[in-house]
């Protein structure tokens, strides 16, 4: 009968093995799954190459890729050859066969199981090793690349008087190596041990010697070389405690030696570093004597050494030398931290003032007079006014202005103008269809710079744009308007080939665009766009007929992204912004070259330094990824991305930094000399905000120069927390152009306030001057107020603000219904001995998605105004209107009177538009914003009809008031009364 069980011809035999068909699909599949991830890996890094080559900087890009590789292979190789050696060395000293012991002979089965394999094994077990160790080194680069390029910075610590190059340059570098060293004698002991084991070199059960001598001898030169590394690292670590991070009380940051450092640690790493030399000696002695006893005796000294020397002995020092008499103790070396602290923040030349916190001068003329001249005080709030440009002159959905425009200064008629500014940029979320076409292709760019004046309002409370409208025109003159990179610019698009782009619309219709920078990557290359296909996820990119000749993609828009691509040294600051320059939207961004080793200088942490109340609700605003220590930072390049052509430029802005000059030749041709900035260029550049809050944090304590006194804790500040929102974090620095007591005329300047640690009242106003290319740029000035008396700080301005009767009410009254008060900045102003307070009120609400300037609240010396206007709170408390007569409105007057027609038709809608005003008055007074807003409707229809009928009469040869002397549909009449404060809770529409 037939094996129906199946034998070896049987068909389950013939099920179970595959068929040569099923072999070659898998070898195929097999085949293509090494192609595909290949083809990935390559995309990847082709992908990288081409966009560094479009930006010319291919120079950092194979910099740091021949970096990379170097480090990979030369470490890695090191390893693999340091672990398969050792177990090389221990395979060829094994013991015979027939000297084993029974235990090893049990193992002889493991032995022939690999015997087969041990030269693939061995292979496998030092790839293994040296690809981890090749990645490990290769992350290095950095360390790599500044120790080997390192300039000298010209100036030696205080305790071992070598130069400052030698901690930020040369020991990260010593202490790599150093663990590289314990990486590869540690593996090296673990492969020699295991292999001695299985080859009877090591016995762990069996009776009589543990090893034999060439087991001995092999582990003991291991162990020795380890002991060895440990004695240099302990001779490093002497150095190492000059920029050693430790709890003080003075300092959570504290950095360098302290009195126990210095008496206690230091003699103890140089004993420990003398015992771990004799301890290696005698390990490598065990070639000769062939016994353990006296390389564990030293070994064990040691561990006893550190314990005792090492921790017991300072330990002690610190507690009957130090505590009883800390301050007299630590005093040397608290100097030597303050001293290098204040050097390596760049805060050193900081100028403290005494301050008397009041005035003296009793004229009140001349005290409202010494406003103007004091400060251009900016009403306007570039972190609350957003919304209002984005209504106003977003013009279509599909555009968008950031959360918190900027403040720059533009000139007009030989004067310069504080000015709000952002970019029309593009917003993905607005486009009428969200598609792939229309995401990447048609909606590409953004359009247009709108800004407006600082200092003033409308008659509305809107601002006064000197740049608006699209195109956008106004004093900006002639310039590229489109905005192909921006800060909201987060996605690829593909431009310049056969699918044309929306350029932007008006009253003619959609306006049709094609790409004609040389940015971005071409895609003409079908290996181009397979590439881009893996790397963007999107198969689309291979096949879409709409990518053709010409086709160029896009990516890596925002500023920070380009600058940090380009330049990985750098951090980057948390705020790029925009100005017109030469004709060209350029984004400014600062750049800061750090380190953390600068000896005795304490460490921040900038994430949390550059924190405050803009980066909790703007995470663009903060210092990117930045979260690690550093003790020493410098504003040491300003660079630029072209909003259109995206060209990225470096510009060596400190010209004596060392760590700049360090990268300069590492990475030649990257940065240009700072004679280079043009004269356009460089009236737009400024202090940046994020140093000056890392400058303002360390000055918060080391403001000081008396050791006690630091020690103490008495003089220690803090930044107020902002008292304008209730986010509990701290008051972000202001830009303001303003006259500091010493100084003799206005300066575009940075400024923050600080109070006692845990109070309120005021202890100190700090400026740094703004002003790139002036003399005093970045001259730091502090006003210290007296400690014997208090003077109000901003949270108490705030607090007297929302507590006096009238003021309350009257945001009372404004924030009912679903009308809503925010409070704009409040700008601190030394004047005539005493600090005025500004803070602009706005309302939102009422059926505007926007908000207005509404009021303003003033005090100054005990009294305080809530007034429409900034004159007239500033009047009020002042007690006195200014002798100057304020300069015309942009229309050629002040306050009209009543535009009258001796056409009737032009003059009834002239009377409709003044009745509408004032019952839009009206309701404002009752706080009804619908009827305030039906009242606005009929104005603007009014005015329509005014210029109507005018036009016609004009055409007709009639002759009538013009109507532009009437109000425009911006701007309430200024022919009608003005609402005094005390007739209106609220604001009339005059700003």
């Amino acid at each position: 009968m037939p094996d129906r069980g199946g034998g070896p011809t049987g068909p389950r035999m013939r099920v179970g093995r595959p068929s040569r068909r099923a072999r070659t699909l898998l070898m195929t599949l097999g085949v293509l799954a090494v192609l595909g991830m290949a083809f990935t890996m390559f995309a990847g890094f082709w992908t990288d190459w081409l966009w560094y080559r479009s930006v010319n900087y291919s120079s950092v890009f194979t910099t740091t890729l021949w970096t990379k590789i170097g480090l990979f292979f030369v470490f890695g190789l090191l390893m693999a050859l340091a672990v398969g050696f050792n177990i090389w060395l221990a395979h060829r000293l094994r013991p015979p066969l027939s000297a084993m012991s029974m235990e090893q002979q049990n193992l002889d089965r493991y032995r022939m199981g690999i015997a087969p394999y041990k030269r693939w094994l061995l292979l496998g077990i030092v790839s293994l090793v040296g690809l981890i160790a090749g990645a490990s080194a290769s992350s290095q680069w950095r360390t790599w690349l500044m120790w080997v390029n390192g300039v000298s910075f010209g100036q030696k610590d205080p305790q071992f008087h070598l130069d400052i190059s030698f901690y930020t340059f040369d020991l990260p570098w010593y202490r790599f190596l150093l663990g590289f060293g314990f990486a590869a004698a540690i593996l090296s002991v673990i492969a020699a041990a295991l292999t001695h084991y299985l080859y009877g070199g090591l016995r762990i059960t069996s009776p009589g010697a543990r090893a034999t001598a060439a087991a001995t001898g092999h582990l003991s030169v291991l162990l020795g070389v380890f002991v060895a590394l440990k004695a240099v690292a302990y001779w490093l670590d002497r150095y190492g405690l000059a920029v050693k991070s430790s709890d003080f009380k003075a300092t959570d940051s504290w950095t360098g030696l302290r009195y126990v450092d210095a008496n206690a640690y230091l003699p103890a790493k140089t004993i420990l570093f003398c015992i771990a030399v004799i301890c290696a000696l005698l390990f490598f002695a065990t070639l000769w004597r062939r016994t353990w006893q006296l390389p564990v005796i030293g070994f064990g000294l040691m561990v006893l050494s550190a314990i005792l020397i090492g921790g017991l002995y300072p330990a002690i020092v610190q507690k009957f030398q130090v505590q009883p008499n800390e301050q007299a103790k630590e005093a040397p070396y608290v100097e030597k931290n303050l001293k290098a602290t204040r050097e390596a923040y760049g805060i050193d030349d900081a100028k403290v003032t005494d301050y008397e916190g009041k005035s003296s001068t009793t004229d009140k003329t001349k005290l409202r007079d010494d406003v103007d001249a004091t400060a251009s005080i900016r009403v306007v709030d570039p972190n609350v006014v957003s919304p209002t440009f984005q209504q106003l002159q977003q013009i279509r959905n599909y555009y968008a202005f950031p959360t918190n425009l900027d403040v720059d200064r533009y000139s007009k008629d030989g004067k310069d103008q504080d000015t709000v500014i952002g970019l029309r940029e593009l917003n993905l979320a607005g486009i009428p269809k969200n598609n792939w076409i229309n995401d990447h292709f048609r909606y590409t760019h953004g359009y247009g710079v709108v800004a407006a004046k600082g200092t003033e309002a409308d008659d509305e409370g809107r601002p006064v744009f000197t740049e608006s409208n699209l195109p956008s025109k106004g004093d900006l003159g002639t310039y590229q308007q489109r905005v192909y990179y921006g800060e909201k610019t987060t996605e690829y698009s593909i431009v310049g080939g056969p699918q044309k782009e929306i350029d932007y619309s008006d009253d003619s219709g959609e306006k049709t665009y094609s790409y004609e920078g040389k940015s971005g990557v071409n895609l003409s290359n079908p290996v181009n766009r397979a590439a881009y296909a893996v790397a963007f996820s999107e198969p689309q990119i291979l096949y879409s007929g709409a990518i053709g000749e010409g086709s160029r993609i896009l990516y890596n828009r925002t500023p920070k992204q380009r600058v940090e691509a380009v330049a990985p040294w750098l951090t980057i600051d948390g705020d790029a912004y925009p100005a017109v320059v030469n004709g060209k939207i350029q984004w400014i961004v600062d750049a800061y070259t750090t380190t953390n080793g600068y000896p005795y200088a304490s460490r921040t942490t900038l994430g949390d330094t550059t924190a405050d109340s803009l980066t909790a609700t703007n995470n663009s605003r903060a210092v990117v990824a930045q979260q690690n220590q550093v003790n020493y930072i410098r504003n040491s390049v300003k660079a630029t991305v072209d909003a259109y052509t995206g060209e990225v430029k470096l510009y060596q802005w400190d010209t004596k930094d060392p760590v700049l000059k360090t990268w300069m030749k590492a990475f030649p041709g990257t940065v240009e000399p700072k004679k280079d900035i043009s004269t356009d260029l460089m009236a737009h550049l400024r202090y940046p905000q994020d140093l000056f809050k890392v400058q303002r944090e360390l000055l918060a304590r080391y403001h000081v120069e008396d050791a006690n006194t630091f020690l103490s804790g008495s003089e220690v500040w803090q930044v107020p927390d902002d008292p304008t929102n209730k986010s509990g974090d701290a008051v972000p620095p202001y830009y303001l152009s303003m006259k500091m007591p010493d100084q003799s005329a206005q300066a575009f300047s940075l400024t923050t306030t600080f109070t006692p640690n845990g109070r309120d009242n005021l202890s100190a106003f700090m400026s740094v001057d703004a002003e790139a290319g002036a003399s005093d740029y970045g001259k730091i000035r502090i006003l210290k107020l007296p400690t014997s008396t208090t003077v109000n700080g901003p949270k108490q301005v705030q607090s007297q603000f929302n507590s006096e009767q009238d003021i309350a009410e009257t945001i009372s009254l404004l924030n009912r219904g679903d009308s809503n008060v925010e409070y704009g900045n409040l700008l601190t102003v030394p004047l005539d001995g005493g600090l005025l307070y500004v803070e602009p009120v706005y309302v939102r609400g009422g059926g505007l998605k926007y908000p207005l300037l509404r009021k303003v609240l003033v005090t100054y010396g005990g009294n305080t105004a809530f007034e429409d206007t900034l004159d007239e709170a500033l009047n009020k408390v002042f007690g006195a209107d200014a002798s100057t007569t304020p300069p015309p409105d942009d229309d050629g007057g002040t306050t009209k009177p009543p535009p009258t027609s001796s056409n009737p038709t032009v003059q009834q809608a002239l009377d409709d538009a003044q009745k509408a005003f004032d019952t839009g008055q009206e309701a404002l007074k009752k706080g009804d914003w619908e009827a305030y807003g039906r009242a606005q409707e009929d104005l603007e229809n009014a005015l329509e009809r005014a210029e109507k009928a005018q036009a016609a009469a004009d055409k007709s040869g009639g002759s009538s008031a013009k109507p532009s002397s009437s109000p425009s549909p911006r701007s309430s009449p200024s022919a009608s009364p003005r609402s005094s404060p005390s007739s209106s809770p609220s604001s009339s529409p005059s700003g």
